[in-house]
């Protein structure tokens, strides 16, 4: 056993430092990606009160609609290692809570760049229009996917 953050106690074989290492890295990328998704999905829950959105086109309803479902699923997916974790182990990790957290965390990441990506497309068409919308929304899905996934896949092949 050995302490982890928050007063856990994490339960991993003698000399697993790896395992530890890695599980106290899920917990800070989950709280960074936590924070950020929130902010998006509360943005998100106010524009259909807006006296602009709703004169906008069906289009952009649909976007908007799309958008808030995956926000939506990203908090959840996001927040689920937290509560899987909470309610399963009672404050010990096991490795099988860091490979169901790492699976959660990255359908979250998935479903945040949707939200993401959504959001760009709505603002945008809005802005400027359907064109500059579609274009710059596919030039950030192209650095986000390079970033988020491509940079790690590079890296576990060298």
């Amino acid at each position: 056993m050995a302490d982890g953050p928050a007063g856990y106690t994490v339960l991993m074989k003698p000399g697993d430092d790896r395992a530890h290492r890695n599980y106290e890295e899920l917990l800070q990328e989950l709280r960074v990606a936590q924070t950020g998704v929130q902010i998006l999905f509360a943005f998100l829950l106010t524009i259909p009160f807006t006296g602009i959105f709703q004169k906008a086109p069906t289009f952009d309803h649909v976007v908007y609609v799309i958008t808030l479902i995956a926000a939506a699923l990203a908090t959840a997916l996001i927040i689920a290692p937290a509560s899987y974790h909470r309610m399963s182990s009672q404050r010990e990790v096991h490795s099988d809570v860091l490979a169901i957290g790492t699976r959660l965390a990255r359908a979250g990441l998935t479903a945040l760049l949707v939200a993401i990506l959504g959001s760009m497309l709505l603002v945008v068409d809005v802005a400027v229009g359907r064109g500059w919308a579609i274009a710059v929304t596919i030039g950030a899905a192209i650095i986000y996917v390079a970033l988020w996934y491509g940079l790690p896949a590079l890296k576990r092949r060298r």
